[in-house]
């Protein structure tokens, strides 16, 4: 398959996902306990899911067909729907929010089954039903709601991630180069909803000493989140180039899809934290911002752990300590914010240094194999 690399039209389709950080980033910042955690993570994992689905879609048709591209443009309607019922999803909005993603499941597989690679089509076939099945689930409960809503989309929600784990035949001939440059966008763009929230929540105030600091560190926060990830992106490309179609689907699905879900709700929490702590740095956080900022850094390094395990990338022990610092600093939170976005930066640093010297350490790479050939 021709190498390819993202589109003008996927980056405008991301602006859609900013949006739906954004909404799952509202939803715990007014809900704040147990319940709204949950509900963020049924929606996200919902909603992951298929955004993921559209980023193998495009490393699979051509967007620059006409068609193609209206399609997308109808389903990015279908998601800009979707974010805006997320805040209350579970309460009123429920049956728009399951349409809307019916829609976009119905745009996805109507696309697939014109995928370049008629390998990659027939492999389709599987997940597309399963996906229909639980949209239709989702649509059903959210037109009913109360607890019943909370039990089929929370079945959905793992269901429609453990049916491509159980039935793994299937063989997709991803092109190595655009789904990595795919999915680092994703996170790029989920990062600037976090930088986003620095600026909601200094919205107001006098920009004065402490909101320039707070500011800053919380920037310098999410930068060395950004390090993290983005620090491995040859080796990550590498592992995908040098695998054959069966082994790259499985690195696709579980370092791509199933571990960047632990990434992306870790940003979502860090988000909701920052947008609360940016307002008064030095006064003692709520416990849910504090947890919100440990914790949630602690599940990005956790992904990243996952990630870097899935394509079989070695170096991983920082982070594990690293991520085990991260959840240390909750108590530091309820001393003040400064102090706790403060000490993950410096753990942040500290784990950059290290991957550095590692690196300088570990033996030079050896020359990229030949891409696997179409089976």
């Amino acid at each position: 398959m021709e190498e390819t690399r993202v589109s003008s039209l996927e980056l405008f389709f991301d602006l859609v996902f900013v949006f739906t950080i954004t909404q799952l980033t509202t939803v715990l910042v007014e809900h704040s306990d147990l319940i709204g955690l949950a509900a963020a993570c049924v929606k996200l994992a919902l909603i992951w899911w298929m955004y993921a689905g559209y980023s193998w879609l495009t490393n699979q048709i051509d967007v620059g067909d006409a068609t193609h591209r209206a399609f997308l443009l109808a389903g990015m309607a279908g998601w800009l729907v979707l974010a805006l019922a997320i805040p209350t999803a579970f309460d009123a909005t429920g049956f728009t929010f399951g349409v809307a993603y019916l829609v976009i499941v119905i745009v996805h597989a109507g696309l697939f089954t014109d995928a370049q690679s008629d390998v990659s089509a027939r492999s389709f076939l599987l997940i597309g039903r399963s996906n229909l099945l639980f949209a239709v689930a989702v649509v059903v409960a959210g037109a009913v709601g109360g607890p019943a809503q909370w039990v089929v989309w929370s079945a959905a929600a793992i269901g429609i991630w453990l049916v491509p784990a159980l039935r793994a035949g299937g063989v997709f001939e991803l092109e190595p180069a655009h789904f990595v440059e795919r999915h680092g966008l994703v996170i790029i763009v989920a990062l600037g909803e976090s930088v986003v929230a620095i600026g909601i929540g200094a919205s107001g105030l006098a920009v004065d000493p402490s909101l320039v600091g707070v500011a800053v560190l919380g920037l310098a926060l999410v930068a060395g989140l950004w390090w993290t990830y983005f620090s491995d992106e040859e080796d990550v490309e590498r592992a995908m180039r040098e695998a054959d179609h069966g082994e790259r689907r499985r690195m696709a699905l579980e370092g791509f899809s199933y571990a960047h879900y632990a990434l992306l709700l870790g940003i979502v929490l860090i988000a909701a934290a920052l947008k609360k702590a940016t307002g008064h740095p030095f006064d003692p956080e709520s416990t849910a911002a504090a947890i919100g900022l440990g914790a949630g850094v602690a599940l990005f390094l956790a992904g990243e752990i996952g990630f870097r395990s899935a394509l079989r990338i070695a170096g991983s022990r920082p982070h594990a300590y690293a991520a085990l610092l991260a959840a240390a600093t909750i108590p530091l939170g309820k001393v003040a914010a400064a102090a706790q976005i403060g000490a993950l930066v410096a753990i942040l640093l500290g784990l950059a240094v290290s991957r550095s010297q590692l690196r300088q350490e570990a033996p030079a790479p050896r020359p990229a194999s030949p891409p696997a050939q179409p089976r």
